[in-house]
């Protein structure tokens, strides 16, 4: 039996890398922002939806620091030059783009959090932040549904190995690369 190593506290076990189920988190939570902040511009719960529009920009901030971190362990192991770290390196650069645009928008709004109004300047900057968002998880799935990063292609694995994949054998380790 293969001994548990400390990398799989930040990497995740293989074939569940900890980065994606980070990243529904987090951008679940700027989505949720978007979609507050359209809502209170739109005069639907004007001042509840402003006020959670940027509690939630800051709640995705706050998590995207260890979506970022478990992201960039991943990168770091990618061959440079690649076609998967060229589609990584988009994706990164998106991402990193997305995190500046909302951080700047939680900065220029928190006036209007505190009027309960979500600013016209902020409110933009949080919808191109999204696009930049959505542009850099299509990228990311690329990554992992294209160039099949840390998926373990064992379909004929038995059901309970297949949920925690503990490497025990010589077959996961070979898949995990």
């Amino acid at each position: 039996m293969a001994e548990f190593k400390p990398s799989y506290l930040v990497e995740g076990l293989p074939g569940h890398p900890l980065h994606p189920p980070l990243t529904d988190a987090t951008i679940g939570m700027y989505t949720f922002a978007t979609v507050a902040s359209v809502l209170s511009k739109l005069g639907v719960a004007e001042h509840a939806f402003a006020q959670a529009w940027w509690l939630a920009l800051v709640a995705g901030l706050v998590t995207t620091v260890f979506t970022a971190l478990t992201g960039l362990i991943d990168w770091l192991k990618i061959t440079r030059g690649t076609e998967l770290w060229k589609t990584a390196t988009l994706h990164l650069s998106a991402m990193v783009t997305a995190t500046v645009v909302f951080l700047i928008a939680a900065i220029a709004g928190h006036g209007g959090y505190v009027d309960h109004e979500v600013t016209t300047g902020a409110f933009l900057l949080t919808l191109l932040a999204f696009v930049c968002l959505t542009a850099g998880g299509w990228l990311g799935g690329a990554v992992t549904f294209v160039h099949g990063m840390r998926v373990l292609s064992l379909p004929d694995e038995d059901t309970v190995r297949a949920v925690a994949p503990v490497p025990t054998d010589e077959k996961i380790e070979a898949a995990e690369g």
